[in-house]
């Protein structure tokens, strides 16, 4: 982490062999067997084909938006990308009038007969017109409903929700052609180190996609930025100055007290990794970073670590931070060096290199940093 100031039957029934072979010829009839085959032919039933997805959905303990349409597109067999998912999401919000995109009742119907002409188009063979991939979520107008934290509440509570969410398998380390990668090897990361339970880590992903929607950054750079700050969404990680998982310092107007937290800024370490999630989405919003256009992995970091340096656009000009950072941000990784944009943007890409690399197996593992070195070799 770094140490500084600031900062989810049949209908019919076969008929039995012995009745048709019990079948007589008579003289110009045909033969017993083609007779029999006939008959079995025209009573065996015809093949039954899967039931279409129902156009209504009753949400169920544990269902998010984002889970609904990606379980539904699925039984369409086709497979949405992130952004895929997220856009639908919002738009079945839209449609059936859920301000509060967040929250889904247990037994609440939820109709997805608007996206499923979208669905259809989207099925491997269509036409290159229907092709909705490259739609950015990032442009979605302020105020539009966004998929969020994976809350199930039950009807009878008014008051109380209680986050359910649903257990998924584990995505494999090495995702080839998943959507965001960096993210989801953090995430099985972050797992297997005991920082987010394994029942939360659909919930923990669902809530990133929507902060990266709605702040116009990528998901994958908000993995390599934590994996930097917390070594990879740490919920207690802590220099005693700023704490959790992007390090809310304490002091006035600082990470801690946008988040609410300025009288006791350790009690965020008492959070779990999707309730800071939260407090994040605030301190975003504190901050404006989407008012500076799509972040890139530099801004994105730099919102964290000192806002203000985001005015200096140049790609090696020293940046005013004080106080010494994690050696990796520094020029040269020399910590008594400058900071840069270009420092940081290659100081987390090889960290974040590194400490994935770990969970590699020998033959990828020198394969990634392999790709990695042509990568810090060809930064701008």
């Amino acid at each position: 982490m770094r140490s500084h100031e600031n900062s989810i039957s049949s209908l019919a029934t076969p008929v039995a062999p012995g009745r048709l072979s019990s079948a007589t010829a008579t003289p110009g009839s045909a033969k017993p067997a083609a007779f029999a085959k006939a008959l079995q032919q025209a009573q065996t039933p015809a093949p039954t084909t899967a039931p279409a997805p129902r156009a209504v959905h009753t949400v169920e303990s544990g269902d998010t938006l984002i889970g609904v349409v990606r379980q539904h597109a699925e039984m369409r067999g086709i497979h949405l990308s992130g952004s895929q998912e997220m856009r639908l999401a919002r738009q079945v919000a839209n449609s059936n009038r859920i301000e509060n995109a967040d929250l889904v009742y247990v037994g609440q119907k939820i109709d997805l007969s608007g996206v499923g002409r979208e669905l259809q188009a989207l099925r491997p063979g269509a036409g290159r017109g229907a092709d909705t991939s490259r739609t950015q979520t990032a442009s979605a107008a302020p105020g539009t409903p966004v998929l969020a934290r994976k809350m199930v509440a039950t009807p009878a509570s008014t008051n109380q929700t209680t986050a359910t969410p649903l257990a998924s398998a584990q995505a494999p380390l090495v995702a080839s052609g998943a959507a965001h990668p960096v993210l989801q090897k953090t995430l099985d990361r972050a797992v297997a180190k005991g920082f987010i339970p394994p029942a939360e880590k659909s919930a923990v992903y669902d809530k990133i996609l929507q902060m990266a929607g709605n702040h116009r950054f990528s998901p994958d750079d908000f993995a390599r930025m934590t994996l930097m700050e917390s070594d990879g969404m740490n919920p207690r990680a802590s220099n005693q100055r700023c704490h959790g998982i992007i390090q809310f310092c304490d002091g006035p107007a600082r990470g801690a007290a946008s988040a609410g937290y300025a009288a006791n800024p350790k009690a965020i370490l008492d959070l779990s990794v999707h309730k800071q999630l939260n407090l994040v989405d605030k301190y975003f919003d504190d901050v404006g970073l989407k008012n500076q256009g799509p972040a890139g992995l530099e801004d994105l970091y730099l919102s964290v670590l000192n806002p203000a340096s985001r005015a200096e656009s140049k790609s090696n000009a020293p940046l005013n931070i004080q106080g010494q950072q994690a050696r990796a941000l520094h020029v040269g990784r020399d910590g008594t060096g400058p900071i840069t944009r270009h420092s940081i943007r290659q100081g987390l890409l090889q960290n974040a290199a590194e400490r994935l690399g770990q969970m590699l197996p020998n033959s990828l593992r020198v394969q990634a940093q392999r790709a990695q070195q042509y990568v810090e070799n060809n930064l701008p």
